[in-house]
């Protein structure tokens, strides 16, 4: 018996280790499937512009630093304030729209007041409008107000953003007892402060989320950008990656093109990289507390 135990403990070990490297594998498959393009294009952005015209290579170019001061300086492009125009949109939408957003949902699901379904409907509804038919209209009166080469009018439209307030609203429902809010008006604290310093922390996993897709959102927004921003000091990220994919590649540093790709993904990498720390905190406190 002990001999017949032992062998099919081994033969479970086997089997567990044969799993284990079985997944590990897929996963590092599916890893290597995700950064192949992004691997490709740090490689493309190293090589020189003869380089690239040559023979396909996956070799280090050796023209990284050599590319990156050419794309960086480059004044018809003007990458750095294009960048910064961009970043500050990006931004500022984020968060406007997560803190609006979850402001409107936490309004929605503590208060009692008439025509509390109704007003849910209706922005429900206003979801599922397509953005560029309210666009027309907007952009018309941007123009006859003489609003236009101004980023604030990229950032407010952020407030109202439906989707975002109905993932806060679900995941209010989830997570926040109506009795904590409730303790806290006990306690002679005010809604605003009840909402900043009680609410806010719960939904930190949600918040840190939906500040994600907002970012890339407006990042890479293309649409609005272009309708209202005409002066060239006021151009976004997505404008100057038009402007290039226009460009006469003949007559241009493809080491230089593939360089400014480049930089244009790194903040949104880099936005994720810092709120995804957020998200995977959140929910492994949450369900530490389960």
């Amino acid at each position: 018996m002990t001999i017949a135990n032992s062998s099919r403990s081994r033969k479970a070990k086997v089997q567990l280790f044969i799993l284990r490297v079985l997944a590990y594998l897929f996963i590092g498959i599916l890893v290597a499937m995700c950064l192949f393009f992004f691997i490709m294009l740090l490689l493309m952005s190293s090589k020189s512009n003869s380089q690239l015209q040559g023979a396909f290579s996956l070799k280090w170019g050796g023209h990284f630093l050599e590319n990156l001061h050419n794309a960086w300086n480059d004044a018809s492009t003007n990458i750095p304030r294009g960048m910064v125009n961009s970043f500050i949109v990006a931004m500022s939408s984020a968060l406007i729209t997560t803190y609006f957003s979850a402001l409107t949902a936490y309004g929605i699901h503590v208060y009692e007041f008439r025509f509390k379904r109704a007003i849910f409907t209706f922005i429900m509804a206003i979801m599922m409008i397509p953005s560029q038919v309210s666009a027309v209209g907007f952009i018309q009166l941007a123009y006859k107000f003489g609003l236009t080469n101004k980023l604030w009018l990229l950032i407010l439209p952020g407030m109202a953003a439906p989707v975002v307030f109905f993932y806060m609203k679900q995941y209010l429902e989830s997570v926040l007892p109506l009795e904590m809010v409730e303790a806290a008006r006990i306690d002679g604290s005010s809604e605003f402060r009840i909402f900043n310093e009680v609410v806010l922390p719960i939904m930190k996993p949600a918040v840190a989320v939906q500040m994600i897709f907002s970012f890339v959102s407006s990042w890479n927004n293309y649409f609005m950008p272009s309708l209202l921003l005409t002066k060239p000091e006021k151009r976004t990220v997505p404008i100057m990656i038009a402007m290039l994919r226009s460009a006469d590649y003949s007559k241009f540093d493809m080491g230089k093109v593939f360089m400014f790709i480049l930089l244009a993904i790194l903040p949104v990498m880099l936005v994720y990289a810092v709120l995804s720390k957020s998200i995977i905190k959140g929910v492994t406190s949450g369900s530490v507390k389960g």
